[in-house]
């Protein structure tokens, strides 16, 4: 007897398409297995298309477990999963969706013994990572220990993760991210293959090899086995913010999805802005290339602006050579013009900002969480926070801490409080334990050592410090002579300026100690140099130390009284406020030298990075945006420098109607209007 199973045709679709989508989201919903990049502009609706396209797929056949969904936060991946089961009512726990390491740990787990690991081996998180490549260095000896240029485990964990990421040598990655490390090349070298060899005899994985062992199965010759099996299973893949990629994740959903040919990447390449974290632009740029007969489609309808703010990302971005072309279309009804306004300096942009938040909170009913200061580096906030705190106005820092509560910033100020009251114990242990050679001991028995037993001890100095450099390790006392001698110029007569102390500090061993200590060393400079310039306003020392105290000893309550308790102003670097909007934002220190950053400005290809930059703050905006510069600087050495505005406002200057400028004057102090009331 012969049983006959019919074939049937596509399932029916439980949701209207129609009434759900535009025109172009439902184009590529529908749009059949193929590879194929959706260039989707800021708030077009991304998110809901790929959920529409996942739940399209299942509904008309596919199996949840034959399908890959790969995004940057698990947390999306659940959002749009949950969202495809309220769809189509289906359970989505057998997809295989979650960031590349999410999936990655699943697939290491079903295959580890074949890759020399159990399947319950254990995952480093990156602190302790950073303590096994310190074990690692121990082991390989005390010339690397010594070295005050090698680098610190913090940055040689980036290295490590950048050449993996970037799938180059060790080589280029140095010269292209690290320069200043090439001398180390090959003492790098043997901590990298010993820290490879550690894991294994631990069993343990970092988060890098999640994705490097999942490649190797993908690739490695023997074996193909798994590859060609993994390949088999996904049917369709589906990748989510692909302009944000790097190389080796490219390669791996280029070979899981080698088999069927489905591949769906949504992103936008006007967006790609982490190319420092070794994001690939070329993967976005050059996805045609890379799949020939792939189709490209756009969604360029959007939702979040008005048709005033995009008319000014759209003529920006436009002066990209490098790009998949498109012109965002707005569905909102015409606002006001994004406002354009040349401040005086650094000073006068802050209290612009300040006083024009607190008109649109107190008149216009506007919360202060609804509205957010974008800027293109932490440090450019600076004197925003201070006059944010004169006027007790509560500000949140988005994914980060207020500029003058940061690492490198108090340890340069311990160098400043350790002068002006030599008796700072806590000054003193901060800065010492920077050294090499000196730990939390050590430092604890040179300040024993430095003020004696005596019951007025006398203060510490260079000729102290220089005694003390007698004692101890060959790496203590080195650290000490040289403490010593940096501690001569700081005590110098001459050196009454804060400013000039804290370049004296950059200069004579702070800098080094950045370039070895943090893998962001190119920002934390010029933090400092900022720093040493906002510090060059005051007469002495003592000032600017009590100006920092007060700034940070402001509490909760002093702060302006709000109807939420979270009720916040949002300030934010525009890489961290990607991805999000607000109705109302400002973007400051638009000034060339400051935006685009005085390095990328000398490569055409980071200009284009940075100009993509300008467009995703200016995109943040949806219903006003104010785009500030301030045209006079003060150094921390010399005259004030004057400040052009950034290219990417001069470039559209000339553009028809896309900005409205607004001429700023001070009222006199008797004159002007009484300080909002909450």
């Amino acid at each position: 007897m012969k049983y006959v199973i019919k074939r049937t045709g596509p399932a029916r679709i439980p949701f209207d398409l129609d009434k759900d989508l535009n025109p172009e989201q439902r184009r590529v919903v529908e749009a059949p297995a193929q590879r194929m990049l959706v260039l989707a502009g800021a708030g077009t609706g991304k998110t809901r298309t790929l959920t529409y396209r996942v739940a399209r797929l299942v509904a008309t056949g596919c199996p949840p477990e034959r399908l890959m969904l790969v995004t940057f936060t698990n947390r999306a991946a659940k959002e749009m999963t949950a969202r495809v089961e309220g769809l189509i009512s289906m359970d989505m726990g057998r997809a295989a969706a979650g960031t590349f390491h999410h999936v990655g740990n699943k697939v290491l787990r079903t295959h580890a013994e074949r890759l020399g690991l159990t399947p319950d081996f254990g995952i480093l998180d990156p602190e302790d990572a950073r303590g096994l490549l310190s074990s690692v260095i121990a082991e390989l000896g005390a010339t690397l220990l010594t070295s005050r240029r090698f680098p610190s485990p913090k940055v040689l964990s980036s290295i490590v993760s950048l050449r993996r990421g970037m799938q180059c040598s060790l080589q280029a990655t140095l010269e292209s991210r690290f320069p200043k490390f090439l001398d180390h090349a090959r003492s790098i070298e043997r901590v990298a293959n010993r820290f490879e060899a550690r894991k294994r005899q631990l069993n343990v994985c970092d988060f890098d090899d999640l994705l490097t062992g999942w490649y190797q199965l993908l690739t490695d010759p023997s074996l193909r086995d798994v590859g060609d099996a993994m390949r088999e299973t996904y049917r369709h893949v589906l990748v989510d913010e692909y302009q944000d990629i790097n190389a080796l994740q490219g390669a791996i959903v280029d070979e899981v999805s080698a088999a069927h040919g489905s591949l769906t990447c949504v992103g936008d390449d006007a967006q790609s802005i982490y190319s420092f974290r070794g994001a690939d632009f070329s993967k976005i740029f050059q996805f045609d290339v890379r799949h020939p007969g792939s189709e490209i489609m756009k969604l360029t309808i959007n939702y979040r602006s008005t048709p005033e703010v995009l008319a000014l990302a759209n003529r920006s971005i436009d002066y990209n050579r490098k790009q998949h072309r498109k012109e965002l279309r707005a569905v909102r009804k015409s606002g006001p013009k994004p406002a354009l306004l040349r401040l005086r300096d650094p000073y006068q942009q802050a209290e612009f900002v300040a006083q024009r938040v607190l008109e649109l909170h107190h008149d216009q009913q506007i919360p202060l969480r609804k509205i957010a200061v974008l800027y293109r580096n932490h440090a450019h906030s600076m004197e925003l926070q201070v006059e944010l705190t004169r006027r007790q106005i509560p500000y949140a820092i988005r994914s980060g801490v207020r500029f003058f509560e940061q690492a490198h910033v108090k340890d340069v100020v311990a160098y400043l409080r350790a002068r002006e009251n030599p008796r700072d114990e806590l000054a003193w242990m901060r800065l010492l334990k920077l050294w090499p050679g000196i730990g939390q001991q050590t430092a604890q028995e040179v300040m024993d050592s430095l003020v004696g037993d005596e019951e007025v001890p006398p203060p510490p100095s260079a000729s102290t410090l220089r005694a003390r450099s007698a004692m101890g390790s060959a790496r203590s006392k080195s650290s000490l002579g040289h403490l010593a001698t940096l501690w001569e110029t700081i005590e110098a007569p001459e050196q009454q300026s804060p400013g000039a102390v804290i370049r004296a500090v950059v200069e004579g061993q702070y800098g080094e100690y950045v370039d070895r200590a943090f893998p962001n060393a190119k920002d934390r400079r010029e933090d400092l140099e900022n720093l040493a310039a906002f510090a060059q306003r005051y007469d002495d020392a003592s000032s600017f130390l009590a100006e920092l105290a007060l700034i940070s000893g402001i509490s909760a309550s002093q702060v302006l009284a709000t109807d939420a308790p979270d009720d916040k102003l949002v300030l934010t670097t525009i890489h961290q406020a990607k991805g999000l909007e607000w109705p109302i934002c400002f973007l400051i220190h638009l000034a060339e030298g400051k935006f685009p950053s005085p390095m990328s400005a000398k490569v055409p290809s980071e200009v284009e990075e940075e100009r993509r930059l300008f467009y995703v703050g200016v995109t943040r905006a949806a219903d006003e945006l104010y785009l500030t510069y301030p045209t006079i600087e003060e150094a921390a050495a010399g005259p004030a420098r004057l400040l052009r505005p950034s290219r990417f406002l001069s470039e559209i200057e000339y553009e028809p109607d896309v900005f409205e400028r607004w001429e700023v004057e001070e009222a006199p102090m008797d004159e002007g209007p009484p300080p909002p009331q909450s």
